[in-house]
């Protein structure tokens, strides 16, 4: 049976998995280390990991398959899960899949050097938006429909 894993921790698109998941009855795990409220919802599972570095990512990756669609933002997580047959989303929408994980590592990479240089060039990208999370339901709402169970 096909699974949404949500990496809770800073989300901003969970309530939104959510009613997605609900709308087509997908089951849908919600992995943090605590401090989040588990969801009222029956197709909603939360999931307390250990605390600890990367605890959550770790579950996910471990638990996840083909046919499941993992939401994150944690970019080595994301690779974990596209090598498990997952399909992966960030919370802006955008798919990770093989034929780009390895350049969306390697900028990422790459922006941590820069920084790590340059202690002024710190602070994150853009922020957050309406659009963002619009392009998220749509693409959210096809890969959950594509996806074979």
């Amino acid at each position: 049976m096909k699974r949404l894993f949500i990496d809770a921790d800073a989300c901003p698109v969970r309530d939104e998995a959510e009613r997605v998941a609900t709308r087509l009855k997908i089951p849908m795990l919600v992995v943090s280390n605590g401090g989040i409220r588990p969801s009222a919802n029956p197709l909603v599972e939360s999931v307390f990991v250990p605390e600890g570095p990367d605890a959550a990512d770790k579950w996910i990756a471990e638990s996840c398959r083909p046919g499941d669609v993992v939401v994150t933002a944690d970019i080595p997580l994301a690779a974990r899960c596209v090598v498990a047959g997952a399909a992966v989303l960030r919370h802006d929408g955008q798919e990770l899949t093989a034929a780009n994980i390895g350049m969306v590592l390697a900028t990422r990479d790459l922006m941590a050097d820069l920084r790590a240089a340059d202690p002024f060039r710190q602070g994150g990208g853009k922020s957050f938006s309406k659009a963002d999370r619009s392009r998220f339901l749509d693409v959210l709402d096809r890969v959950l429909r594509r996806n074979p169970a």
